[in-house]
């Protein structure tokens, strides 16, 4: 399945800004494809400071995560504290995220506060999930897939095509 435009996730009618979970990479190059949406709204970013991420988003507001994220439970934990304060201060409308592993804490503050959430499951994962996709999981109030096969481990996500 293609799409002529990338498709919009849901929410977003609350007050608050589009919070934009990501890592550097793919990860970011995946919700930078969804930027005929979010500039619609305002927005805060929350990933790691790195070269390539201070770059690609030259002029948006972001907020720096602790890094790196995998199999790091102290940048976890200390994600984690800035997941709940940042939450609290911005009262998100909506946490969106295509992964890595900074979207656990922000998806489980966001479900403890009442703020839905979209998990985009990665382009290049076409045969198993990702790991922040399964721990995401119970935390997130829409899952978007890009390929059909993808639906086999997610049943209830839903078919967007690629964004990239």
């Amino acid at each position: 399945m293609t799409t002529s435009t990338p498709p919009v996730p849901t929410g977003s009618a609350g007050p608050g800004p589009v919070l934009l979970v990501t890592t550097q990479g793919g990860h970011l190059a995946h919700l930078l494809a969804l930027r005929s949406w979010w500039t619609r709204h305002d927005r805060v970013w929350v990933c790691p400071r790195t070269p390539d991420v201070e770059d690609r988003l030259a002029g948006e507001r972001a907020i720096w995560s602790h890094s790196p994220t995998t199999r790091n439970l102290p940048n976890l934990a200390r994600n984690s504290v800035l997941a709940l304060r940042l939450m609290r201060q911005e009262r998100p409308a909506i946490v969106v995220s295509a992964g890595a592993g900074v979207a656990v804490p922000f998806f489980a503050a966001a479900w403890a506060l009442g703020v839905p959430t979209v998990f985009i499951e990665v382009y290049d994962r076409v045969d198993t999930p990702t790991m922040t996709g399964r721990l995401c999981g119970p935390f997130t109030t829409r899952r978007m897939v890009q390929w059909q096969s993808q639906l086999a481990f997610y049943p209830d996500a839903h078919l967007v095509g690629p964004l990239l």
